[in-house]
């Protein structure tokens, strides 16, 4: 990769790190979670629906499509974004990027599992291994605790990542461009939340401060729309591979976000259970292992 594309993966982490940064200063300035998740995905959906027209790219069309583009945003916006946000009444952004960490680890499980991938190598499962164990020792002992149950929410929202990955790769064979199925799933994912926006009641609308306005609008249009924008660009000039070290970044700008703004401060445990997947996504992504191997004149499979 060059440096723009560098420059690029950095700005995505960002952005990506900071969304858990946003969702708990708007949390804490008074907005319920589902009015705050709604309005992230309706102004995101504003917001690439402008890009679209802008820059004439065709919008879904078809009944198929836009089903498809419906389960997507089931999966890839309404299940994660609403457990995220429920999860951060309780535990700390910082906290919830590293379990979200857990997504490629999950992601591989789906692919083996649900889309007939080959079987992982070695290199895949000690990856597999790392994460969980990760994850157990973040839990350590607090299996009874009252977090324990948000910090399952970021679990089941980094599986809801993961089986949006499998789902997502029927729409190249469709020939819909990337960036509408990012508009269609945020529209499709506005129209879901909306009842249960409402219904969550008068009073989860409260926020009141410019500064809770101004991070429900930074989480929607740079969390949001614009990480797709970039995203979806990386992928084209840089390739999945490199486009997946993201992953490695987002837990620290979150950390970073919340240990200088908020005060967030994370247990030992915490930290080490970050290093374990640290060191699953390292084995997942392979090029350390290859590099060392090949100095070492082993062979590892992935």
């Amino acid at each position: 990769m060059g440096r723009r594309d560098w420059g690029l993966l950095l700005l995505l982490s960002l952005l990506w790190g900071g969304s858990f940064f946003f969702v708990e200063l708007a949390l804490a300035g008074g907005l319920g979670a589902m009015p705050l998740v709604w309005l992230r995905v309706a102004l995101a959906a504003g917001v690439l629906a402008l890009v679209l027209w802008v820059t004439g790219r065709p919008f879904p069309r078809g009944r198929a499509v836009w089903g498809a583009i419906a389960v997507m945003g089931l999966l890839n916006n309404a299940g994660p974004f609403t457990l995220f946000a429920l999860a951060q009444g309780q535990i700390g952004g910082g906290l919830a990027a590293i379990l979200n960490a857990m997504t490629p680890i999950l992601t591989v499980l789906a692919l083996a599992g649900l889309a007939g991938e080959r079987r992982p190598g070695a290199g895949r499962i000690i990856g597999v291994v790392a994460g969980f164990l990760g994850v157990l020792v973040m839990m350590g002992g607090g299996v009874t605790g009252g977090a324990l149950w948000a910090k399952l929410a970021c679990l089941g929202a980094a599986g809801c990542y993961a089986l949006a990955s499998v789902w997502g790769r029927r729409f190249r064979a469709m020939g819909v461009d990337p960036l509408a199925v990012a508009f269609g799933q945020c529209a499709t994912a506005a129209g879901m939340l909306l009842l249960p926006a409402v219904a969550s009641g008068g009073g989860a609308w409260g926020a009141s401060g410019a500064g809770v306005w101004a991070a429900v609008g930074a989480l929607a249009v740079l969390s949001t729309a614009l990480a797709y924008v970039i995203f979806f660009r990386l992928l084209r000039d840089a390739g999945a591979v490199n486009v997946a070290l993201v992953t490695f970044l987002i837990p620290v700008s979150a950390v970073a976000l919340g240990a200088v703004f908020l005060g967030e401060r994370l247990e030992a445990r915490h930290l080490a259970g970050a290093g374990l997947i640290a060191l699953g996504l390292a084995a997942l992504d392979g090029r350390a292992g290859r590099w060392i191997a090949a100095r070492l004149g082993w062979r590892i499979s992935t």
